[in-house]
């Protein structure tokens, strides 16, 4: 029983914090008798997608960095949490990660913009078209603080699970909602709109759940399958509030450690995983969604009358997400880019 409760303790911590996209760290070490040492760890769960798509990646690389290389997964968040991650990276304790931007977000806040704007995408083309728009930007700013990124991911869309039924912006505002610790900005936000958000680690969920902290969380559909979070939580509103996305990094230290034929590889490598993951990951949310109405999830959906209710108190809250949640600049850049999708594809 210990077992399992630690098993679903990491799915938890997997499930928000990507909400779940996902983190990952490495650990490199070069020593004078032996090959490159790379230690992975993840929260996403063993036997996923993600380890699956890491595992082939560390593969490819090492028959590329030469026989005594060595690449080593840890999953379900052994290695701890994102924050925590980030942290033992810029310490020399861990060199790499997979992480979704609550985690990208402790090395450049730019990265929000590709999921703390509710609403403002329609449709995965949407997220990819600003990304490719502006993955180089925000690649350079991430490299300015000492990382390299490898590849970008996603997760799903996040939607609202709850304890009862709510469908309405004002049904959520009679809900404890999840509101993830540390994040004071978003805390702030919610409060701002009239919303009872409560700070609680990632860990504290399910258990949130179940005994009335919380009655409501924005989630992954693939990770609230995994989690188990529809056993406490019947209802959800088939509404994309935000796509969850991240990044596979490198800290610039240990790029700069690793053979020329490596580092190539492992590009081309970390290419390809990061198409897995992208493509897997968004047949999966729909799946998960099917498995879980399967086992009687409720699921709601929005009218056009429901979901222009949304758009506005997204609407509303941009000028509160610009220059605090989001860098004024790349909220601009992205609902510039999202503006030319949709002129170019008559939307």
């Amino acid at each position: 029983m210990q077992g399992n409760r630690s098993r679903w303790r990491f799915s938890w911590q997997w499930l928000v914090r990507a909400a779940g996209l996902a983190a990952a760290v490495t650990t490199l070490a070069v020593g004078a008798d032996e090959g490159v040492k790379i230690r992975l760890g993840t929260i996403a769960p063993k036997g996923s997608t993600y380890h699956r798509a890491l595992q082939e990646m560390g593969e490819k690389w090492k028959h590329a960095e030469g026989a005594a290389a060595t690449f080593t997964v840890f999953t379900d968040g052994t290695q701890g949490g994102e924050a925590d991650m980030v942290r033992r990276m810029r310490v020399g304790q861990l060199n790499a990660a997979l992480v979704s931007v609550v985690g990208l977000m402790e090395i450049d806040r730019s990265v929000t913009a590709l999921q703390y704007m509710p609403m403002l995408f329609r449709d995965w083309s949407e997220v990819d078209y600003a990304r490719d728009k502006l993955h180089a930007s925000l690649e350079a700013r991430l490299l300015d603080k000492g990382f390299v990124v490898l590849f970008w991911g996603d997760a799903g869309w996040a939607r609202f699970f709850s304890k009862d039924a709510a469908i309405r912006p004002t049904d959520f505002k009679k809900e404890k909602m999840f509101a993830w610790s540390g994040d004071n900005d978003q805390v702030d936000l919610m409060k701002t709109l009239g919303y009872n958000p409560v700070p609680l680690e990632t860990a504290d969920i399910l258990p949130g759940l179940q005994t009335g902290l919380i009655t409501a969380v924005p989630c992954a559909a693939y990770y609230a399958l995994a989690g188990q979070v529809d056993a406490a939580a019947k209802h959800m509103l088939d509404l994309k509030w935000v796509p969850v996305v991240g990044a596979a990094v490198i800290t610039k230290k240990a790029w700069d450690q690793l053979s020329a034929a490596g580092r190539d590889q492992l590009k081309v490598a970390a290419d390809a995983a990061g198409v897995k993951i992208r493509t897997r990951a968004r047949q999966e949310d729909q799946e998960a969604v099917d498995a879980m109405k399967k086992r009687g999830l409720i699921v709601h959906e929005p009218t056009p009358e429901i979901e222009a209710e949304w758009r506005k108190l997204a609407e509303d809250a941009y000028p509160k997400i610009r220059g605090t949640m989001v860098p004024a600049d790349t909220f601009d850049l992205v609902r510039g880019a999202v503006a030319e999708y949709r002129k170019q594809n008559g939307k």
